[in-house]
């Protein structure tokens, strides 16, 4: 349990979410849960190149599993296979090209997969934009929601027959700034378009999401249990680019990609995750998903999300397998 100076830290944002709210939280971690040999388990990890990604792939590979770096750039996804098997020794590390952006090659990369893997042991979901101003995908979406959220839910329903483990969806501590809002997620149109509350609204959306999921993974029983989680302010390449203003007066307090990562890696093979279900996670704990009263996942908007999702991808879901 935290302690009474760890509740008071953590009442402050900056605190809790940078590099020295990790190490307060980290005195808590048990070691032994992170001594598991996962020889055998397919780990697929979108966005798996840089960053948390990458510092995930790195760790799980070093676990023995067969590690599936899905990445929309070729040379950076077989850069960052090389670089993992040289660290690890490791031969079962596979890029495989995804571009979350568009729906076509998702579909495509889905069917490939399908082909390669016979079961599906973890599935994260950690590839994120957030672009400084208004782009469109290949299906006129805007593009913060098509990669942050339509690309990864059909790969979601396209692989979900192979899933017998884990889902893990990468939030951000940003999901705090937006209420579920499917109405605004789905706008065909922006007065002033803002990045920042674009990928809020795709992050709270990824946590009810994951609730979605975990549902849906009970009542089918299926063997699937799915959370989200969010790493707290992290040194990665997407932060420094998409938010230079906050990189420069954080830098030296944001935390480290393997930091960062840590929840991701402890959802994946920590023993003790398999008793729970559809929880939101930050440094190894539960979390409120919300702070004030109308940000909170009320049922019929969640219903809502995963009508619009389904219907938007319903055409690339014909004859799959």
């Amino acid at each position: 349990m935290p302690s009474l100076f760890d509740t008071i830290q953590d009442a402050s944002v900056i605190s809790s979410f940078d590099q020295t709210g990790f190490v307060r939280h980290a005195r808590q971690f048990n070691p032994a849960d992170l001594d598991v040999d996962l020889t055998g388990q397919n780990i697929l990890i979108t966005g798996a190149n840089s960053g948390i990604g990458f510092a995930t792939a790195l760790k799980l590979a070093e676990k023995k599993a067969n590690v599936y770096l899905l990445c929309r750039n070729p040379k950076r996804g077989m850069d960052a296979e090389q670089k993992i098997k040289k660290t690890t020794g490791s031969d079962t590390i596979y890029f495989h090209q995804l571009d979350l952006s568009d729906l076509t090659p998702v579909r495509q990369s889905a069917l490939l997969l399908l082909e390669k893997v016979d079961t599906i042991d973890v599935l994260i979901h950690n590839a994120g934009i957030l672009p400084l101003k208004e782009m469109r995908s290949a299906q006129g979406f805007e593009l913060t929601l098509a990669t942050n959220l339509l690309g990864h839910h059909l790969l979601t329903r396209m692989l979900w027959s192979k899933m017998s483990g884990r889902m893990i969806l990468v939030s951000s501590g940003g999901m705090y700034l937006a209420p579920l809002s499917t109405k605004e997620l789905f706008a065909d149109s922006f007065p002033k378009f803002d990045g920042v509350r674009r990928y809020a609204l795709t992050k709270r959306a990824q946590v009810a999401l994951a609730e979605i999921w975990a549902s849906l993974g009970s009542e089918r029983d299926v063997g699937v249990s799915t959370h989200s989680m969010h790493p707290g302010w992290v040194a990665t390449p997407g932060v420094e680019h998409s938010l230079p203003g906050f990189w420069k007066r954080m830098e030296h307090r944001l935390r480290t990609p393997e930091e960062g990562a840590d929840t991701v890696i402890w959802l994946a093979c920590a023993p003790s995750v398999s008793a729970v279900n559809g929880q939101f996670w930050f440094d190894r704990q539960t979390r409120k998903t919300h702070i004030l009263p109308w940000q909170s996942h009320s049922s019929t908007e969640k219903k809502r999300l995963w009508a619009k999702l389904e219907e938007v991808i319903a055409p690339y879901l014909s004859d799959t397998p």
